[in-house]
């Protein structure tokens, strides 16, 4: 059955269902702005179930885009595609803000290096001598654009509110805070660190509300508490292991990627099941 989608991402594909869209999250893997040529199997059904984990977790304190990830629930034909199950979603149809809402804990990523050159993150001014990977003394709210393409480029609270206006680029930093503090204290109780994690929000019926994917490894930096070390880089479950490979070949990253080794995908897979199983209890199960 061939249906083209509305709008194709990185790794999502988009389409139109009525007032609605449906979500399909695909086993696709980007680095660098650019979508890798191998795909990492069943990523997509973890990036779908962990955002499921986490819409129920933090629906008190926002509402969210999700109204059904049973295929029984959409629409015809989307109903009869096998393979979407476990990795789709239906949800509202939502006017997205053009912000890329960052929550970072700790310094590390572009953020450490936006720091070691300004001393300062999207216009959040740190104490001298943070080390890498350095818990900060409170999170902070470090936004950016949402690029088409290309590259997501951090701006200042103040550059959020001329965009957006104050009144909802303050509700953002709130809410964004607010998630990630709670989401890190009860990820930490299972032995995972959330470095920093992104979010995106849209209006639907004038409600604000959240959108897209939470507290997953392709969009949060998760750590092993255990095996945390201030000063260095940290072993991660998420796809920095994919980016760390990726550093080590003579490519100037622009397309074309390189495939990844088998090896490498299987050991990327893996990262992501131990994140779903870690945060939420459960043994991961590919098949939903």
């Amino acid at each position: 059955m061939s249906i083209q989608p509305f709008r194709s991402g990185k790794v999502r594909d988009v389409y139109e269902a009525g007032n609605d869209f449906i979500i399909v999250a695909s086993d696709r893997i980007s680095a660098f702005d650019c979508i890798l040529p191998t795909p990492i199997p069943d990523k997509g059904k973890v990036l779908t179930q962990l955002s499921l984990f986490w819409f129920e977790k933090t629906q008190s304190i926002i509402s969210n885009h999700l109204i059904s990830s049973e295929l029984a629930d959409f629409r015809a034909p989307f109903n009869e595609i096998e393979d979407w199950n476990g990795r789709a979603s239906l949800v509202k149809r939502a006017e997205i803000v053009p912000i890329e809402c960052v929550a970072r804990g700790y310094i590390t990523g572009g953020g450490w290096k936006e720091y070691q050159a300004s001393g300062s993150v999207s216009g959040v001014l740190l104490p001298r001598g943070l080390q890498e990977s350095e818990q900060l003394s409170q999170p902070i709210f470090t936004p950016s654009t949402k690029a088409e393409s290309g590259h997501d480029e951090p701006i200042s609270f103040e550059e959020v509110a001329n965009l957006i206006g104050n009144e909802t680029a303050s509700r953002l930093r709130n809410l964004t805070l607010k998630l990630y503090n709670f989401a890190a204290q009860f990820a930490r109780e299972k032995g995972v660190i959330i470095a920093d994690t992104k979010f995106e929000f849209g209006f639907h019926d004038g409600e604000l509300i959240l959108c897209d994917e939470i507290l997953t490894p392709d969009s949060s930096r998760f750590w092993d508490l255990e095996k945390y070390r201030i000063g260095q880089s940290q072993d991660s479950f998420d796809k920095q292991y994919v980016r760390d490979y990726l550093e080590t070949l003579d490519w100037d990253k622009t397309p074309p990627a390189p495939e990844l080794p088998q090896e490498v995908a299987r050991n990327t897979a893996q990262k992501y099941f131990e994140a779903f199983e870690r945060l939420t209890g459960n043994a991961w199960n590919s098949q939903f």
